[in-house]
């Protein structure tokens, strides 16, 4: 284990985390995790296991892991330096600024704005992939291809997670200020706030040591792990999840965002408000959490926390807040089971540093009879869930359909079924890992038929 904690004293709850973090590596396969916590003045950072089980490097804080879609908050923060600026506005339909744009729903194309994107209200499908090539075209390409992505919901009804959004998102930066969105990214949030270990690009990431992804099998065989390829995201990808990183540079990130607006140098990036704007509830997401401009809101314990994690090919992502604590952490892992490590990190680090302690739903009692409607195939682009009976028990298969990190890739390896039982009027709670404690609800048509099961933040429509 290589652990720093610059400015701050040793700390026994730092090293409880890290602890935890190292008995889950060996239990869940994982082999390599960076841990960073800021704790009002204090930062804690940490680096365990290898960069790769093939070619074996020691992680440390300086190591670059993928931070997926902790990204989009950074597309956001763009976009809100724009709107000060008066480049562009977030309540302004996007067709000013990307007038060419081709929607399924030409009302929708006509209407749908920034404010759509960010809290994920524009109604379409939204897990495309795709890898259009390096070139500098690339988000222009792929949102003239969104006009083939179906609408689901009517704009700004339904809260579904829409990386394609995105993808629209970052093609009104580049148009805003004639630049890349990379480009854009480096000049207005990256390099201000001194994130110079924070890249796109494999030619930038390869020149310092970084990790790669693995994918990992599940019981009842012992865990294990093999490289996942291919490695990078697709440029089209960028504004959506295409960053990597280091624990250091998303500290500096999380000291920013919970900050009075300015950079560490004193430069004004952002007026109080705006930051203030952007951890504004605006629509109810899933499972009571509500949704601002990119950040994932909930209250917990009396503190209101922001978050937003990431899933590449292998690689995954925690990130979350707490501003009025002043108390940051963020957990980067390299194997597609570091989600339920993080989930162990986190809620053992909001309880040793805030006295915070979520408990999840009550699991409920439902008899065959009660089950029985909501048994069937719920459909998605990436992934189906087939709920079935066994006896009086509920159980659930997700069966991957391929289409990352490209829209030709292969399925993932699937995962075994799990329980799932009710915890509330239409809600669920799976029971078993890999899914334990992920939470689903059933949503309804007007006529008060089950049409969609909501799970991993996604709508999956019923089939018939």
């Amino acid at each position: 284990m290589q652990q720093e904690q610059p400015n701050a004293p040793g700390d026994e709850r730092f090293a409880q985390l890290c602890t935890l973090a190292m008995q889950e590596m060996e239990r869940l396969a994982v082999p390599g995790v960076a841990i960073g916590v800021l704790d009002g003045a204090h930062q804690y950072m940490a680096g365990l296991g290898v960069t790769s089980i093939d070619n074996p490097l020691a992680v440390d804080a300086d190591t670059l892991f993928q931070i997926g879609s902790t990204t989009k908050t950074v597309t956001a923060t763009i976009a809100m330096r724009l709107a000060e600026q008066g480049a562009l506005s977030l309540d302004e339909p996007v067709r000013a600024y990307v007038p060419e744009l081709r929607l399924a729903d030409t009302d929708v194309t006509d209407h749908v704005t920034l404010r759509h994107l960010f809290n994920h209200t524009g109604g379409w499908a939204g897990d495309y992939f795709d890898d259009l090539g390096n070139g500098d075209d690339a988000l222009a390409r792929i949102v003239e291809r969104m006009a083939a992505l179906p609408q689901l919901t009517p704009l700004g009804t339904i809260w579904s997670y829409n990386n394609a959004g995105f993808y629209l998102a970052g093609r009104v930066i580049e148009r805003v200020t004639g630049l890349t969105y990379e480009q854009a990214a480096h000049d207005l949030v990256l390099a201000p706030l001194g994130m110079n270990r924070s890249f796109f690009f494999p030619a930038d990431v390869m020149t310092y040591r970084f990790v790669v992804g693995h994918e990992n099998s599940y019981p009842p065989a012992a865990p294990s792990a093999k490289i996942a390829r291919p490695w990078p995201l697709a440029r089209a990808a960028h504004p959506a999840g295409g960053i990597s990183s280091t624990v250091r540079d998303q500290l500096r990130y999380a000291r920013f965002h919970m900050g009075d607006g300015t950079a560490e140098d004193g430069a004004r990036l952002l007026s109080v408000a705006s930051l203030a704007a952007m951890r504004q509830p605006s629509v109810a997401a899933a499972n009571g959490e509500q949704m601002g401009i990119t950040w994932f809101l909930h209250t917990q314990g009396g503190v209101q926390l922001a978050r937003h994690g990431g899933a590449t090919k292998g690689q995954m992502s925690a990130f979350v807040l707490a501003p009025t604590q002043q108390f940051a952490i963020t957990v980067l892992t390299n194997a597609a089971r570091g989600g339920e490590l993080h989930q162990a990190i986190v809620s053992r680090a909001l309880q040793i540093y805030l006295g915070i302690t979520e408990q999840p739903p009550t699991p409920l009692a439902r008899n065959a009879a009660e089950l029985t409607p909501y048994v069937g195939r719920y459909t998605a682009l990436l992934a189906d869930c087939e709920l079935w009976l066994e006896g009086e028990t509920m159980m659930m298969d997700y069966i991957p359909r391929g289409g990352f990190p490209a829209k030709n890739s292969p399925p993932a390896p699937a995962p075994p079924p799990v329980r799932v039982a009710f915890c509330g009027d239409d809600a669920i709670i799976a029971l078993d890992e890999p899914f334990r404690n992920t939470r689903g609800e059933f949503l309804r048509d007007t006529a008060g038929a089950i049409a969609w099961l909501r799970i991993g933040g996604r709508i999956q429509r019923r089939e018939p």
